[in-house]
Order: structure tokens, then C-alpha cells, then sequence
């Protein structure tokens, strides 16, 4: 089992990278989404003058960097940052170009939108989730992305027998696995199952959260929190119970992915490991 720390950009592939000559000069207009190559810092320009650009990233952490030739990354691909020439300098561009009112149109995760996607061929690497509520949610907010990269999600109805699972599918450098696994603390059952995988093609990361619904704001769904449910009572009957909503987990399920509109939506403990997950894939 691999982890790491990764930073908030699920797009690290560079697949699209221009040839030597070819870097674009971008305006650092406030909102544009960067990443920084060399320490991994992904944000949002929320400042830029002689000395610098000044990113944030979602958890409200903030660094300044130089302005440097081909110093940054965005959806993988290197640009020069210029400093902005005037209100409304970014949104020169023809239409279709993938601006929105000046600034770069956003996928539901937040990374820069392909304009005029056309999904890719599927790469061998996968992502498994354990259910298909996870896969539904992951597809929702991240489905952009991985039809950029070529990534197919699946889910496996559990993880109870991952380690098989992890070997029939055969894993190597060109064929990595990504498994993402509820209520991954240590000393439960699941820790104790993605610790019996080893190969250093699959990455096993996962959650805190007894179930994937937990990873969407209570605020979202319009709930002043997640219930706490008693132990031996099933999660999601313990919480429709809790919350008087109808008996169908079918129903409730549709209610909260309808609420959720894009990663604003989720709790940093998912947003961080399916980045991660996503990254892990993707680059080489």
C-alpha cells in the first residue's frame, strides 16, 4: 500500500504538452486554477504584482511564487504566468476557447474544462470504488477529468476480497490500480485488508467515512449533520430513520447526488484521495 501527500490538482498528465516553442503566456487573472510544478501546490490566483502570483488552494492555504518562464502547470500542460494587462485581459480568446466571462470555464472538480471533449481511449489503468454510489458520486464531480485521462472507474460491491481482486487484475507499470476504500482508519477492517496489498503498481487509499454519503456537506443536503448511529444497526437504515426521510435507500441516495453540484460540495478527506487516486494513474 503506497500513499502520499498530493496536492489539490486531479489532472497531472502530460499527455497535452506542447513542443519547445509552443509554451502559451497565460494573464494570471484572479480565479485561474495553477499548479506548481515543483512542490505539487495547487490554488487559485488570488493576487499578482512585480514580486510574484499568489495562489490559494482549497483549504485557504496561500503561497506566492515568482513569475518565471513555463513556471506552471495547468491541466498538466506548461505556461508562462504574465501579469494581467487590465480588467478582462483573459477574455480575448475566440468562442469555444473554454473561457466564461474572461476566466477559463471549470469542470465540476474545479480543474480547467477541455472545451469540445471528446473522451479518450481507455487507458489499462483503472480506479475501483467499493460500491456504485461511490462510482455514481466520482463520476458526477471527476467525470470530466477521467474522460480527459482515459480512466475508467468500477466498483467491487465491497473489498472484502480486494487482495484477489488486486491480482486477477494483474497490475504492473502500465496497467496501475487505484482502489479507493470507505472507513479506511487504522485498526478496522478495511486497514487491515488494503495493508495485505503490496504491489508498488496499486495504490490503496480511502476515506474516513463509515459510508460515501458521509462525504457530502450536510449543508449540501440541507441537514444540520450526519447521524450518529447506534452500532448494530445498519448505517443507512439507522440514518433515513434518524432523519424521517422515506424508507428507500434507492430514493434517499438520488436526493443527496442531486444536492451535490461540484467538489464545493464534498469533504476534503474524499476530495484529496480521489485526486490522489487520479494522479496515481495518470502519470508515469
Amino acid at each position: 500500500m503506497q500513499s502520499k501527500d498530493y496536492g489539490d490538482d486531479v489532472l497531472a498528465g502530460d499527455w497535452r504538452r506542447p513542443r519547445k516553442g509552443q509554451i502559451p503566456e497565460i494573464p494570471a487573472e484572479i480565479d485561474l486554477v495553477v499548479e506548481d510544478p515543483g512542490s505539487g501546490f495547487c490554488g487559485a490566483v488570488v493576487g499578482c504584482d512585480k514580486f510574484g502570483v499568489t495562489l490559494e488552494d482549497r483549504f485557504g492555504k496561500r503561497r506566492v511564487f515568482p513569475l518565471t518562464k513555463a513556471g506552471f502547470l495547468i491541466d498538466g500542460k506548461p505556461v508562462t504566468l504574465v501579469r494581467p494587462t487590465g480588467t478582462g485581459a483573459a477574455g480575448t480568446g475566440a468562442a469555444g476557447t473554454g473561457m466564461a466571462g474572461g476566466r477559463p470555464a471549470r469542470s465540476a472538480s474545479g480543474s480547467i474544462a477541455v472545451p469540445g471533449l471528446r473522451a479518450r481511449v481507455a487507458k489499462e489503468s483503472r480506479i475501483y470504488v467499493e460500491g456504485v454510489h461511490d462510482a455514481e458520486l466520482v463520476e458526477k464531480v471527476w467525470g470530466h477529468d477521467l474522460r480527459v485521462e482515459g480512466i475508467v472507474v468500477e466498483y467491487l460491491e465491497g473489498v472484502d476480497g480486494l487482495p484477489a481482486i488486486v491480482d486477477e487484475f494483474g497490475p504492473g507499470p502500465e496497467r496501475k490500480l487505484g482502489v479507493l476504500v470507505d472507513h479506511l482508519v487504522a485498526g478496522s477492517k478495511e486497514s487491515r485488508i488494503a495493508a495485505r496489498v503490496s504491489s508498488p503498481h496499486v495504490l490503496v487509499t480511502g476515506h474516513p467515512f463509515i459510508d460515501v454519503w458521509e462525504a457530502v456537506k450536510p449543508a449540501a443536503v440541507g441537514i444540520p449533520g450526519w447521524p450518529r448511529v447506534p452500532r448494530g444497526v445498519p448505517w443507512k437504515e439507522g440514518v433515513l430513520a434518524a432523519l424521517g426521510w422515506e424508507d428507500n435507500v434507492g430514493a434517499a441516495w438520488k436526493r443527496i447526488l442531486r444536492s451535490v453540484s461540484d467538489y464545493t460540495d464534498l469533504e476534503p478527506e474524499l476530495l484529496g484521495r480521489v485526486e490522489e487516486l487520479i494522479d496515481f494513474v495518470t502519470v508515469p
